[in-house]
C-alpha cells in the first residue's frame, strides 16, 4: 500500500507555500507586493530613439501648463515654476535643452527638459507658461513648432 503525503510535508516549496492556514491567495498578495515592484513614469531610462539623428528632432503640437501646477513636483524631482524656461517631454533626458520654434510666428524659445509628458496625444512637448508667453502662444493654448536639440 502507498501513502502518499499531503503536500505540505513536502520538501520547502510545499512547506512554504501550501502549509495549512496559509492561503494561496495570502502568498499571491505578498508576492505581488514585495516581488514586483513597477517603475515609476519618471524612472523609466530617456533615450533617443533609433532613427532620430537629424538637427530637427520633431515637429508638432505644443501645449503649455502654468499655475495649476506651479511649486508642484517634476518627475525630475525639482518643483516647477511657470516663471522658468523648462518643459516636459516624454523621453529627453532631464537638463536636455531644446530649441522650440513656432512654425506659424517664426518665434523661438529654448528650454530645459525637466518633466515627462505631453500625456495628450499628438503632442510633441508641454511647456512651461513663460516659453509659452515667448513664443506668443499662450491666448490659443496650443501651436505647431519644431523642436532642435541644442549642443
Amino acid at each position: 500500500m502507498v501513502v502518499k503525503e499531503p503536500i505540505w510535508k513536502l520538501p520547502l516549496v510545499g512547506k512554504i507555500f501550501f502549509a495549512p492556514g496559509f492561503s494561496q491567495s495570502i502568498f499571491i498578495m505578498v508576492a505581488l507586493t514585495l516581488g514586483f515592484k513597477a517603475p515609476a513614469y519618471g524612472d523609466i531610462p530617456a533615450t533617443r530613439p533609433a532613427g532620430v539623428r537629424s538637427a530637427t528632432l520633431e515637429t508638432g503640437l505644443a501645449s503649455y501648463y502654468g499655475a495649476k501646477y506651479h511649486g508642484r513636483p517634476t518627475a525630475s524631482g525639482e518643483l516647477f515654476t511657470r516663471n522658468e524656461l523648462t518643459a516636459a517631454h516624454p523621453w529627453l533626458a532631464f537638463g536636455t535643452r531644446v530649441k522650440v520654434t513656432h512654425l506659424v510666428n517664426g518665434k523661438s524659445v529654448t528650454v530645459r527638459i525637466n518633466d515627462r509628458g505631453p500625456f495628450v496625444k499628438g503632442r510633441v512637448i508641454d511647456l512651461s507658461e513663460a516659453a509659452a508667453n515667448e513664443l506668443q502662444m499662450v491666448k490659443r493654448g496650443l501651436a505647431a513648432v519644431k523642436l532642435e536639440i541644442v549642443e
